[in-house]
């Protein structure tokens, strides 16, 4: 067995194994693993009490990451979030040590990120793209691999500071947590309140998971899937009566490696146009503002991206 077909057989079981303490959710859960591989932050929109804390508690087990979770909340300083200097005194004289903030984990989950004020949410941008966190004049860099998790509730508004689109481009993907099924919530209810809860393993480390994006990076892309990529994005800004602005240079990048990790997830080593097509959604539904008439008539961006996809795919097939 060759060293990439090694690394796929243990992904494929790091998603039953995380899959056994996350009832239902597969989609999610598939999600969560190609933002893992790609390196990229991900926004969990749902309601609360649908299992995201322990999604992300669970990918960290079966990884063997470090985890840390952070209430936002209006009160919270961006120094409570990075960490700050303190004075230290020492056979009589004064020096400042750093005191590291709960950000210096492999996983950080940023719980109800739009309830912390934009100074706040302003503290995690460094962290998320260019994984240094900088107190005073010296930068601090975070141990790889590193991924911030965030959720937000789409219902409840009120007190909440809605995150700029700067802040959104952030987030590789955003993802919908919607509410199980009869089925699933029976499951979800048998397991939660048995007596005994299931023993999650470690299947895969940190370092092993590295080693998969550089496998994954290295992933061979053909012109003609990058030209339909390219198209994708390109479309969000062409005339639509439904889009008042397009996605950014990001959209098309973040696309590239969801892709790349999706072709690795099913046992491949090239990417097909299947695999742009499953991630465009997550990648680009945050990314596109939706114009009024897309708003009074209560279409959503999944829609319009859906639209897109297939006025493209009508041309690949001519």
């Amino acid at each position: 067995m060759s060293e990439i077909e090694l690394y796929q057989q243990k992904i494929a079981e790091c998603e039953q194994e995380i899959g056994r303490g996350i009832i239902g959710q597969r989609e999610i859960i598939r999600q969560v693993m190609l933002a893992l591989l790609s390196g990229g932050n991900v926004l969990l929109e749902g309601m609360p009490g649908l299992g995201k804390t322990m999604l992300v508690r669970t990918v960290s087990q079966v990884f063997r990451l470090s985890f840390k979770r952070i209430q936002f909340t209006p009160d919270l300083m961006p120094s409570d979030v990075t960490g700050t200097n303190i004075m230290v005194k020492e056979e009589g004289k004064s020096s400042f040590r750093f005191e590291r903030g709960p950000v210096f984990a492999n996983l950080v989950l940023v719980d109800e990120i739009n309830r912390a004020t934009p100074k706040t949410q302003s503290a995690l941008l460094e962290a998320m793209q260019e994984h240094t966190v900088t107190v005073g004049n010296e930068s601090h860099r975070l141990e790889e691999p590193f991924l911030v998790l965030a959720t937000q509730n789409p219902i409840e508004q009120e007190g909440t500071y809605p995150l700029p689109e700067a802040q959104l481009d952030r987030f590789m993907f955003k993802v919908l947590v919607n509410f199980p099924g009869k089925e699933e919530l029976r499951g979800i209810v048998e397991l939660t309140e048995g007596q005994e809860q299931p023993q999650i393993r470690c299947v895969m480390t940190g370092e092993e998971l590295l080693q998969v994006r550089r496998l994954i990076a290295r992933m061979p892309l053909a012109d003609a899937v990058m030209d339909y990529l390219l198209e994708l994005v390109m479309a969000t800004h062409a005339e639509n009566p439904y889009i008042r602005e397009g996605a950014s240079p990001r959209a098309a990048q973040a696309m590239i490696r969801a892709a790349r990790a999706r072709a690795f997830m099913e046992g491949r080593m090239n990417v097909s146009f299947e695999d742009v097509q499953s991630v465009a959604y997550p990648v680009l539904r945050h990314r596109i503002l939706l114009s009024f008439d897309a708003v009074s008539e209560g279409i959503k961006e999944d829609a319009v991206i859906r639209q897109i996809i297939e006025s493209k795919e009508k041309n690949l097939y001519a």
